[in-house]
């Protein structure tokens, strides 16, 4: 919902905070010094037109993908924001290959944070809508002080504390949720701060768009062939013909979804059996805020928030969105799951 009020980022998190009077003010600084990181991200975002950091940085990430140059300066600049801020015992970035310590003498804190720095890489150059992703988890090991292991990082979406991202498009914009709803903060440049102007966001039941590459079609599994095609027939009562809406960059489709409803499909196909997101640093914060918002987010056959890691770069399908639509998706993506067994088994 749209908010008349003048509230900036920090009195959010400050009133948030008071609502729980046992709070340390530990994950309210931690909210402030991520927020820093955004404000940099996108200073340098909105300049690459005329600094020399667009084009590809001349090496490759953990995935064997080039890297771009704004990749590694936004990977760089949350690593740095947050490291000595005494809230996190252990970071993992999609652009780092293992589990990123805290350094020896930084205070470690009850936290852990995994991070997409700079998603939608492949549209830097041509000046569309890309984001940071993020996903906090308390540790689970004890909280005495030392650094994080692999164990406080590998746990199931659901037990997120925090998630969110952050879209440079024609305005930047910070959209998390704490586990209470979903709000959306839009960045005054005059000023050098995040408004609050949104509130609670819900989703419809149903939406009236999709969201899938359909030049990949030639890959699906048949269910999904017989989904889209169900999408596209007309029917008053449910709305259809729904209208394809595809940009590329998962974090901005998911954004027009989270404001409009519909569905995001990114499924399992013939060429990615086991999905193509990163759980860790895609999925599963963004399912929070599709759950938080009302919808849906699933794998195609379940929940996709219960899933447990077993490696910090795992992949996994998503189809999420508004909660009608994805009931629908999931009666025929049943009959994906077994032509995907069996292709996973050959």
């Amino acid at each position: 919902m749209p908010t008349s009020k003048l509230i900036t980022i920090e009195r959010h998190i400050a009133d948030q905070q008071h609502l729980h009077p046992e709070a340390s003010g530990e994950f309210s600084r931690l909210l402030r010094d991520l927020t820093l990181a955004v404000r940099v991200i996108q200073r340098e975002v909105r300049r690459a037109g005329l600094a020399d950091i667009l084009g590809l940085a001349g090496e490759e990430n953990v995935h064997g993908e080039a890297v771009k140059k704004l990749d590694a300066l936004s990977n760089e600049t949350i690593i740095r924001a947050m490291r000595y801020g005494g809230h996190l015992c252990a970071m993992a970035s999609e652009e780092s290959e293992g589990l990123i310590q805290i350094p020896e003498r930084a205070e470690k804190g009850a936290y852990v944070l995994l991070f997409d720095p700079l998603d939608g890489s492949s549209n830097i150059d041509v000046n569309v809508t890309i984001g940071t992703i993020f996903s906090v988890l308390h540790r689970v090991t004890p909280s005495d002080g030392t650094v994080g292991t692999m164990e406080d990082l590998l746990q199931a979406g659901y037990r997120q504390v925090a998630a969110g991202y952050a879209l440079y498009g024609s305005s930047t914009m910070l959209v998390y949720t704490t586990g209470d709803g979903v709000d959306a903060f839009t960045y005054d440049h005059t000023l050098g701060d995040f408004f609050l102007s949104a509130s609670g966001l819900r989703m419809p039941e149903r939406g009236k768009y999709y969201s899938i590459n359909e030049g990949n079609s030639i890959n699906w599994f048949g269910g999904t062939r017989r989904f889209v095609e169900y999408l596209k027939q007309e029917d008053s009562a449910t709305g259809r013909p729904y209208s394809l809406r595809y940009i590329g960059t998962a974090v901005a489709d998911i954004h027009r979804t989270l404001l409009y409803g519909g569905l995001f499909l990114y499924p399992a196909d013939r060429k990615s059996p086991n999905g193509k997101l990163r759980l860790m640093y895609e999925v599963n914060p963004l399912a929070m805020l599709i759950e938080q918002a009302g919808g849906m987010a699933t794998d195609g056959w379940s929940r996709v928030m219960e899933t447990q890691p077993t490696s910090l770069h795992q992949r996994v399908p998503l189809i999420c969105g508004s909660r009608l639509d994805v009931e629908d998706a999931l009666r025929f993506l049943a009959d994906d799951r077994a032509e995907r067994d069996a292709l996973i088994q050959q």
